[in-house]
């Protein structure tokens, strides 16, 4: 028996092997989407500041983003044996992602995995089927630094399910596994968890993720600081 009562994991470059917002920026964006994540990783700007001005950047309907997201960014190719694996244990599953949000449910439909639980931004649509901004249904009660707040996820998770496993590999995952029990950190994650004192293990495809929980004896167990790195107040 494994021994965490959920699993979280993020989308973009980690689910699916691919940044999909990324993609999507680099193809209908315009040239300056790159400079909001420079000014996030500066501390200028909080994450759901940037990805509102990002998701302005946007110029090209919902159909023509999906059908590009579906062609170009598939799941990792062992994510569903993966979310099998977890379901014949009934532990639970969830994607909890601070992108653009609407391509997430398509992608894991056609892979088989619809049925998965999804936090994440909502995207609006205008009556042309361009991008009219961002909803922002999971995010915490006061702070708005993120558009969703993964450090709540974890603790629902955890209060629902007992100890939670954070699976990420960016910076928005950062404050996810602040909060975790156990972290799997690959890519731009690993320097977040080392400068904020959070024990990881590292990753490439979830099958590794897998032969680990069957033999992890222990949890690290969460660094859990009172006031998260990301708290951001609205300005008045």
């Amino acid at each position: 028996m494994i021994p965490v009562g959920a699993v979280l994991v993020d989308f973009d470059g980690t689910a699916c092997s691919h940044d999909v917002a990324e993609h999507l920026l680099i193809e209908f964006g315009g040239p300056t989407w790159h400079e909001w994540d420079e000014a996030v990783d500066r501390g200028e700007v909080p994450l759901r500041e940037a990805i509102l001005a990002q998701d302005s950047l946007l110029r090209a309907d919902r159909d023509a983003m999906l059908a590009f997201a579906l062609d170009h960014c598939p799941l990792d190719p062992t994510f569903a044996s993966f979310c099998g694996w977890l379901a014949d244990q009934e532990i639970p599953v969830a994607i909890v992602s601070d992108g653009f949000g609407f391509y997430i449910g398509p992608i894991l439909e056609a892979a088989g995995l619809g049925n998965l639980s999804v936090l994440s931004n909502e995207q609006r649509w205008d009556e042309a089927g361009m991008p009219a901004g961002l909803t922002f249904g999971h995010p915490h009660p006061e702070c708005v630094g993120c558009g969703t707040c993964k450090m709540r996820a974890v603790t629902m998770y955890r209060e629902a399910h007992g100890p939670v496993a954070f699976i990420g590999e960016g910076q928005t995952d950062r404050y996810g596994a602040l909060y975790a029990d156990v972290v799997f950190a690959k890519d731009a994650l690993p320097a977040y968890c080392e400068a904020d004192g959070v024990p990881y293990l590292p990753w490439e495809h979830f099958d590794d993720i897998r032969g680990t929980l069957e033999t992890l004896e222990a949890l690290p167990g969460a660094v859990a600081p009172i006031v998260c790195p990301g708290w951001t107040l609205p300005s008045t």
